[in-house]
């Protein structure tokens, strides 16, 4: 089966509704994660650039989910959510972590399921680490810390 073919087995086993949570979390997860909290100043840009990396990086991943995600995400031309929630409430966003892992349950082989949640996860701690990297030594900034504990649990990985 070619890589596209198994694209299109991948994305027909999911309503449209449940499609666009899966591949709108990780960008989501990059907004909420990339924002200045109060602390050292660091660039925005720059977590969310090392967001958009992880995001990136999810092309070579064993995981036929995670690489259907990843190309849906890459062929939108617009970059806009079709869900209505505010992108970036960090209570909707972990809201939505959790409707995932419920769509993930229902529909997607639990290897795939879990390699999903965990690439989550690891785009949402990019972007922190890279904020916190702004100041040479510096550990994970508190509310980041929070905020990745937080994720991991909306994505039933604690």
């Amino acid at each position: 089966m070619s890589e596209r073919s198994a694209q299109v087995t991948i994305v027909a086993g999911y309503s449209a509704t449940e499609w666009e949570l899966l591949t709108g979390l990780p960008g989501r997860v990059i907004v909420v994660a990339a924002r200045p909290g109060p602390g050292p100043a660091y660039s925005s840009v720059a977590a969310g650039l090392a967001g958009l990396d992880a995001v990136a990086a999810g092309r070579v991943f064993d995981s036929d989910l995670i690489r259907a995600v990843v190309a849906t995400v890459y062929a939108r031309h617009d970059g806009a959510s079709e869900t209505g929630a505010e992108p970036d409430d960090p209570a909707d966003l972990l809201a939505a972590c959790r409707a995932a892992v419920r769509v993930l349950e229902r529909r997607a082989d639990p290897a795939d399921s879990a390699a999903y949640r965990q690439w989550v996860q690891s785009v949402g701690a990019r972007v922190c680490r890279t904020a916190s990297a702004v100041v040479p030594g510096a550990e994970l900034a508190p509310a980041d810390r929070r905020f990745l504990d937080r994720l991991g649990g909306a994505l039933a990985l604690r």
